[in-house]
């Protein structure tokens, strides 16, 4: 099921323009992502030999799925910086500070949409812009629907995981020591982790 703009193919013959799928044009709408069933959060490799995963507890995004022209689909997020959550409090404590996020100054990360394409089956691409401590640079998520379902109180609600890689010293988030065996405390890859439930608005 196609929920956004499929890729074009080019043909010497003029297709015919095809019909609307009645289960795609019905998930037409406007979405809020649910923060209390989604999650993002992020992977990277420590000391070169293991990996830290961490999560932002508090966030907040929308959706708008136009199931008649999918390319006008789009998506938005705002992530509190401060909500990080690696499971250790002084870690958590140094990703806030001046050394990586520096929260206080910059307290959001966000995420705006400019584009989508199917890749095949559920599996898409969104592009849009990432904005960490006032640089933003593109970014693109490849993401999976997941479907959609009426959950038990009557809210109807769709789908997505997804992951994209990111190197954050492209965003500014350069801190880093080295190792007396060599290579560095922190790699630079970082992998961002997307999981999400969203609800859609009343008309």
């Amino acid at each position: 099921m196609g929920l956004f703009n499929r890729k074009n193919t080019e043909s010497a013959v003029a297709v015919a323009t095809l019909p609307v799928d009645p289960a795609l044009a019905a998930l037409t709408g406007d979405y809020t992502i649910d923060p209390a069933h989604s999650s993002i959060g992020f992977t990277v490799r420590h000391a070169m030999v293991t990996n830290v995963r961490g999560t932002f507890g508090e966030h907040e995004g929308a959706l708008k799925l136009d199931g008649a022209n999918p390319g006008a689909s789009s998506a938005s997020i705002d992530v509190k910086i401060a909500s990080i959550d690696t499971g250790i409090g002084d870690r958590d404590g140094h990703l806030r500070s001046g050394d990586f996020f520096d929260a206080e100054q910059f307290p959001l990360m966000s995420f705006r949409s400019t584009a989508a394409e199917q890749l095949g089956g559920d599996k898409y691409r969104i592009t849009g812009e990432l904005t960490i401590k006032d640089v933003t640079k593109p970014l693109a998520i490849d993401l999976e629907f997941n479907g959609a379902a009426t959950d038990v109180y009557g809210n109807e609600r769709v789908g997505f995981e997804g992951s994209a890689e990111i190197l954050r010293s492209a965003w500014g988030l350069t801190w880093n020591a080295a190792l007396e065996t060599g290579g560095v405390m922190v790699s630079d890859k970082v992998k961002l982790n997307f999981d999400i439930s969203a609800i859609k608005n009343a008309a």
